[in-house]
């Protein structure tokens, strides 16, 4: 990465200050400014965007990437807490399609957000295609589904019930969001003509917080410009972390497991004493293999 400090520096020590990689040094109030490490840095530009004078030549940030602001024309206080306070998860969406140019300003505006380390490892999937995106309520009432039905067997009900009741005012909910699907109504959704997905690489430790910025940098843009999003992500971030809680205090999926596999071994015991010459065993067996099959479906 090449940096470098031009003559016209006037040594104000801007760029000492705002560096969160400290890659410049000054020893004193008007010393020259020099370079420590340059492989340190972050390409955040703050170097380059605190600099008076445009002394810091920075091979990330060329002159065309750089642009002065004109702070007269930013909102004032007043209008920015308007606008985070009429921002709201709106559920009544039309079917009119977004402009193209308004999903790209929002997308735009998501990756303006900052990113922990300056990482920059978010990617953006606008999905507009209305197969896919039958696709994903589709998806998303399966997984819920399938959530649904753990929460009912009765292997875990009689004590998560007990642990965590809470979890249990989401089955009905489930169920209703497939009965409503099924009757041509998407409660998931509900008639967007528009999904973004925000997402990062899995080995990001901070991709969930980078992703959370993004989405609100968005979710402001869309306000801004008329275009309410949808809180198909609320949601799930909710329902994720409190499945995430639920399984590190008491293991449902590794019970699940275990018992499955016990089950397995019992059926396929089973399936080899149904061969036994004596009638009554063979008999007994098939009762086993029919029972477990029973409470497997």
């Amino acid at each position: 990465m090449e940096i470098s400090i031009r003559e016209s520096c006037i040594r104000c020590g801007r760029c000492v200050k705002v560096c969160p990689s400290q890659i410049f040094e000054q020893e004193g109030a008007g010393a020259p400014v020099t370079l420590c490490n340059p492989g340190s840095c972050i390409v955040c530009g703050h170097c380059v965007a605190a600099c008076p004078t445009g002394s810091v030549a920075h091979e990330a940030f060329p002159p065309e990437r750089v642009h002065a602001a004109d702070y007269a024309a930013l909102p004032t206080p007043e209008q920015v807490e308007l606008l985070m306070a009429v921002r709201r998860s709106n559920r009544a969406l039309k079917k009119t399609p977004v402009p193209q140019e308004m999903l790209d300003r929002i997308v735009a505006a998501a990756d303006r957000a900052p990113t922990a380390s300056n990482a920059r490892q978010l990617g953006y999937t606008l999905v507009t295609d209305p197969e896919k995106l039958r696709g994903i309520t589709e998806y998303t009432l399966g997984v819920f589904g399938k959530l649904e039905k753990r929460l009912r067997s009765p292997l875990v009900r009689p004590w998560l019930s007990r642990i965590v009741p809470e979890v249990y005012r989401y089955v009905p909910v489930f169920e209703r969001l497939r009965r409503e699907y099924a009757e041509g109504r998407d409660r998931v959704l509900r008639g967007a003509t528009a999904v973004l997905f925000i997402h990062a690489p899995k080995e990001n430790r901070f991709g969930a917080e980078d992703a959370n910025l993004a989405c609100q940098n968005a979710s402001l843009m869309a306000e801004a410009l008329g275009v309410s999003r949808q809180a198909v992500s609320d949601n799930l971030t909710r329902t994720e972390a409190l499945l995430r809680k639920m399984e590190d205090s008491i293991g449902c999926v590794g019970r699940d497991l275990k018992n499955r596999n016990a089950l397995r071994t019992i059926l396929d015991a089973a399936e080899r004493l149904k061969t036994y010459p004596d009638e009554t065993v063979s008999v007994l067996a098939g009762e086993i293999i029919e029972a477990v099959q029973d409470f497997e479906e």
